[in-house]
């Protein structure tokens, strides 16, 4: 199979898919909001502001995509990084967390 293609422009794609609505959690993310105890508001403000971690980006063989990371601070200046890939939908927020 052949390995799908990076977004170039991943911010300017997140950023869509937040103003647009067309983002969604998985389950894996839920719970990790819970257990972090970070608020969806949060999360999109990070997406909205954050910057592109390029270096964190991964290559997911079993889904044949790949997943990106946005990182910046909340307004209450908490340090997130969120892992987000796209679909035909939209955005999937994968998961979050609070750097130390």
């Amino acid at each position: 199979m052949k390995r799908s293609l990076k977004v170039t422009d991943v911010l300017k794609k997140v950023r869509e898919c937040v103003d647009k609505g067309r983002y969604y959690d998985t389950s894996h993310s839920t719970l990790r909001k819970r257990q972090r105890c970070i608020s969806l508001p949060e999360i999109l403000y990070v997406l909205r502001h954050g910057h592109h971690e390029k270096k964190k980006d991964e290559y997911k063989p079993e889904h044949n995509d790949w997943t990106y990371a946005i990182r910046g601070k909340t307004v209450d200046e908490k340090d997130i990084r969120i892992a987000v890939a796209f679909d035909l939908d939209g955005m999937l927020i994968i998961t979050v967390i609070e750097i130390d």
